[in-house]
């Protein structure tokens, strides 16, 4: 990028309407931070969450999901048990340029206490809210906020357009506006 990071993803913003709802400053009071920040933009989670659960004690297959392996709940918080995960979605709705790709990588402050966020690339021309996997690593219960930052997205702009975007692809996460379940 040639200009200061915050002022192109602004610029994205307002020309391409790259991420709703957008904070343009970081919102740090009494939260976990969210917002434009240097080089990226910290994501909110939102209230709806999907708690793993090992009731049914069914396999984990990508391939063949089981959707009775989560518990479904809206929530300001949501515990995640020990040693186990929930789905969850971003609060922002993102709309990638063709020339773009991020990286998005979990917060300090969750990561600090054996939380983990993982999310895969947004890739040229996705769009979409993105389902979010938060693991608990530790051996005690773990409480993520809603509506407060989780993880960082990182925006990486390539000299020229990709030759073969996920919007050419059609690819199966495309537009998703809920906590999305695996697809093959």
């Amino acid at each position: 990028m040639t200009v200061k990071a915050d002022r192109w993803i602004k610029r994205m913003v307002l020309e391409q309407g790259m991420i709703e709802p957008f904070e343009e400053r970081q919102v740090r009071s009494g939260v976990v931070s969210f917002g434009l920040s240097s080089y990226g933009y910290d994501i909110r989670v939102a209230d709806e969450w999907k708690i793993f659960t090992n009731i049914n004690t069914t396999v984990i297959d990508p391939k063949k999901f089981d959707p009775r392996s989560f518990v479904d709940t809206k929530a300001d918080v949501c515990i995640i048990p020990p040693n186990s995960f929930a789905l969850a979605r971003t609060v922002e709705y993102f709309r990638i340029p063709r020339d773009v790709i991020t990286v998005c990588l979990g917060k300090s402050t969750y990561a600090r206490c054996g939380i983990i966020v993982n999310v895969t690339p947004f890739e040229p021309e996705w769009e979409g809210t993105a389902t979010l996997e938060i693991s608990n690593t530790t051996p005690l219960p773990a409480k993520i906020y809603a509506n407060e930052g989780i993880a960082q997205v990182l925006f990486f702009q390539s000299d020229e357009p990709c030759e073969v975007s996920y919007g050419d692809k059609q690819g199966k996460y495309l537009k998703q506006r809920n906590v999305t379940l695996p697809r093959i």
